[in-house]
């Protein structure tokens, strides 16, 4: 496997248009790295850089310390896994996982030995005399895993590769990625846009905005300790609940709301937050921290506008005055929509972040 650096790596557009801006960061030896963002955020300029399929602007491009700017795809030593599957529909299976290496001139019985191994792994035996017609979207997506894993490349790209999928077939194929991952114990990036893809597949995951790199970090990380508020309104479904305001150091720390004002009592991140005095602040609770009838910590109370049941848990729409606020609780007898209910939030589950930077405070 390989270990991939990128340093200040841009995409400028002949337009002016920036599509990649300073990317720096490294992928290790064996990681699996997701990089994850809304629709046109740079994620898959990025990834067809490290493809060599996109021109680099500025910046440095290394795989093993080999800088790779002006290197041919071919020559890179990456394989890529593609939304579209890209399948001959003419080839049967076996002759679909053996394209490449009989471009590459490789020798009959080793071809024949790597394609069987591959579909081996990837429990495509009985299908290798069937052509793409015949198999179901869960099936065209391992030939195209297997496409791939014949070649064993230094790196695996995939872009957005379960997209095409329904809901289950999507729920096996990242259990099957996750799973060739270990085995492989193979230097992958993954671009998508679906988060629970990023944070169920990601050993870490760069999250991107409008191709401007916004955090590096674990997934539990970015949950636990957005960088700033895009990062906090992305990451998580539902989103994180965000109350703009005023915060005071009087007795304790006050919010000041366009609600009304909501005492934070003495948080521990208090001590962190007391430097910056007054100022004009964003404050997030996780849906999950938002509880009905919770004591200690702060309490409001909100009109229940819906509810959500969504199996193992419900999700209750609240309104806090003008204020659409989501609460995620467990499955249990509760009020009728037009209820006003308690909530209480944990003070050391606040988040709290600069209104004008957004930019998290108190680290």
């Amino acid at each position: 496997m390989a270990t991939v650096r990128l340093q200040q790596l841009r995409k400028v557009y002949p337009n002016g248009q920036v599509g990649v801006a300073g990317a720096s960061f490294e992928i290790g030896d064996g990681e699996l790295l997701v990089l994850v963002g809304p629709s046109g955020c740079g994620k898959t300029t990025l990834l067809r850089m490290i493809a060599g399929l996109e021109t680099i602007s500025g910046g440095t491009l290394s795989i093993d310390d080999r800088v790779v700017n002006e290197v041919a795809p071919k020559d890179r030593d990456i394989a890529m896994v593609f939304q579209n599957y890209a399948l001959y529909p003419h080839m049967t299976v076996a002759e679909n996982l053996g394209f490449g290496l009989r471009l590459r001139g490789l020798p009959a019985a080793e071809i024949a030995l790597r394609v069987q191994a591959a579909a081996t792994t990837l429990g495509l035996e009985q299908r290798l005399d069937a052509r793409p017609a015949a198999l179901s979207g869960g099936q065209r997506q391992r030939v195209a895993l297997g496409r791939a894993l014949v070649r064993d490349p230094k790196v695996f790209l995939l872009d957005e590769p379960l997209s095409n999928l329904d809901a289950r077939l999507r729920l096996s194929m990242r259990l099957e990625i996750a799973r060739l991952h270990r085995q492989l114990k193979a230097t992958m990036v993954y671009v998508t846009h679906d988060q629970i893809e990023a944070m169920t597949l990601g050993q870490r995951i760069v999250v991107l905005d409008g191709g401007v790199i916004q955090q590096i970090d674990t997934p539990m990380n970015l949950y636990q300790r957005p960088a700033n508020l895009f990062v906090a309104g992305f990451v998580g479904s539902p989103a994180m609940n965000l109350l703009r305001g005023t915060l005071r150091f009087e007795a304790g720390c006050t919010l000041a709301t366009a609600q009304g004002e909501i005492a934070l009592g003495q948080p521990p991140q208090a001590a962190a937050w007391q430097p910056w005095g007054e100022r004009e602040v964003v404050l997030g609770i996780r849906p999950e921290d938002l509880q009905p009838q919770a004591t200690g910590g702060i309490a409001l109370r909100a009109r229940l506008e819906a509810i959500e049941p969504v199996g193992n848990e419900v999700f209750l729409h609240l309104r806090h005055g003008s204020q659409a606020l989501v609460s995620r609780v467990s499955p249990r007898a509760l009020p009728e929509p037009g209820s006003e209910l308690a909530l209480g939030v944990a003070a050391e589950r606040l988040h709290l972040f600069d209104g004008g930077s957004g930019q998290r405070i108190g680290g």
